[in-house]
């Protein structure tokens, strides 16, 4: 294969670009302007405080599930359309960084969390809140049918908003991917608010990554390309993605694919992220990748296959890594304003999804004990384990208290500078 390095284009413009010596002070600041956006958004950006609640907990205070590898921040946003390496698309969990093997009681309340939190900046009632959750338990228990895994997407209802969102996904083209990712279609990446440069070293390391020949074969092995393929790298930058994971290392690699005579004709957006260690506890005594890339990679497999099958662990700059190419297809999905008559339909969908992310990774007799204890502990007007419902209360009281102290610490930092 042949590999070149990045290359600095001195005709792009360096609009609101930060340099790499501001780099981490501005991605502090930038996220804690994120969080400040809505109460929602302070939830999706702080998983370290849902897990510090959950640590503070007495022992038994929640059941316990049994082993499987779990989301670890299964909020709204990290559900979205995912493709596979043949194209077929699907609803899945996209995003992995805190993946472990632990209880999947944690899936269950961080996604009710995020629904409520949702369902609160939508100016929906307690009573539809309510609702909410029944409906989530409802799709999330439907996962654990005997039946359920023989198709599971097939047996999805999927609500009006999430029928558009994958229409979205199906009619995307690369051209509209590097509009919305890189702003432009010939193959280098402009500097702006969304990429920043690179330090030379850095620079050095894209080159050293693709030197690699199982980090190469990952961008020759979607879309029949040929195996023996050369892989270019036509350019790269700091990406600027993310709330929770804004401050750790991510790069944005423009690739270019096949022959010299063919330059240009199939290019390849790769996305480099920094894998640290997760903030959701894992089971005692549990087998798991020590590394952290190799585990959110392990992860990605057993959770949503079609993102697992496209991902590879590796190192940079001595840091853990994982990589991915971005498809067209791959579409986050914010739901920012819930409307009455949608709100349990997207509740009952997006728990289905993730319960049959779980469901999947258990027999059929760890399946129906799961869905026994499920319905314990139910009172007469929820239909709801009491222990989902009261967590849901707490935490976005919570959430509520933190999210109003991060917007007045960032207002007055912001009065400061």
């Amino acid at each position: 294969m042949r590999h070149t390095s990045a290359t600095t284009h001195p005709g792009r413009a360096l609009r609101r670009a930060t340099p790499v010596r501001g780099r981490q002070a501005a991605l502090i600041a930038l996220r804690n302007e994120k969080m400040a956006r809505s109460a929602h958004a302070y939830v999706r950006g702080n998983t370290v405080r849902f897990y510090e609640w959950i640590e503070s907990l007495e022992r038994h205070t929640l059941p316990e599930g049994p082993p499987i590898w779990i989301c670890g921040d299964c909020h709204v946003g990290n559900l979205g359309p995912i493709a596979n390496a043949r194209g077929h698309v699907e609803i899945q969990i996209r995003d992995l960084d805190q993946t472990v093997v632990g209880n999947p009681v944690h899936d269950l309340i961080r996604l009710g969390l995020s629904l409520a939190t949702a369902a609160r900046g939508s100016d929906l009632s307690g009573v539809i809140v309510a609702a909410m959750i029944e409906q989530m338990m409802d799709g999330y228990e439907r996962a654990f049918d005997s039946h359920a895994c023989v198709d599971a997407a097939a047996s999805i209802d999927n609500p009006e908003s999430i029928r558009l969102v994958m229409r979205e996904a199906w009619k995307r083209s690369w051209k509209k991917l590097a509009r919305e990712r890189i702003e432009n279609t010939r193959p280098t990446i402009p500097f702006g608010k969304t990429f920043w440069p690179l330090s030379k070293e850095e620079r050095r390391a894209v080159t050293q990554l693709f030197a690699d020949e199982a980090v190469a074969g990952l961008a020759t092995s979607l879309r029949s390309r040929d195996e023996g393929a050369s892989v270019e790298v036509l350019d790269a930058a700091y990406w600027v993605k993310g709330c929770s994971s804004l401050g750790r290392l991510r790069v944005a690699e423009l690739l270019d694919i096949g022959h010299e005579s063919s330059r240009g004709n199939d290019l390849c957006l790769m996305d480099v992220k920094e894998a640290i260690q997760a903030a959701a506890p894992r089971y005692p005594s549990v087998k798991m990748p020590r590394d952290n890339a190799a585990r959110v990679v392990e992860g990605a497999h057993h959770l949503a296959p079609f993102l697992g099958d496209r991902m590879r662990a590796s190192r940079f700059l001595d840091r853990s890594v994982f990589l991915r190419e971005l498809l067209p297809q791959d579409v986050k999905m914010e739901i920012n304003q819930l409307t009455r008559d949608e709100a349990a339909k997207v509740a009952r969908f997006l728990a289905r999804v993730v319960g049959n992310a779980h469901a999947s990774q258990m027999d059929a007799s760890t399946r129906e004990s799961w869905r026994g204890e499920l319905r314990r502990n139910r009172s007469k007007v929820l239909d709801a384990p009491s222990w989902l419902w009261a967590s849901i209360v707490e935490l976005v009281s919570r959430h509520e208290r933190g999210y109003l102290e991060h917007c007045r610490r960032y207002a007055m930092d912001s009065a400061t500078r």
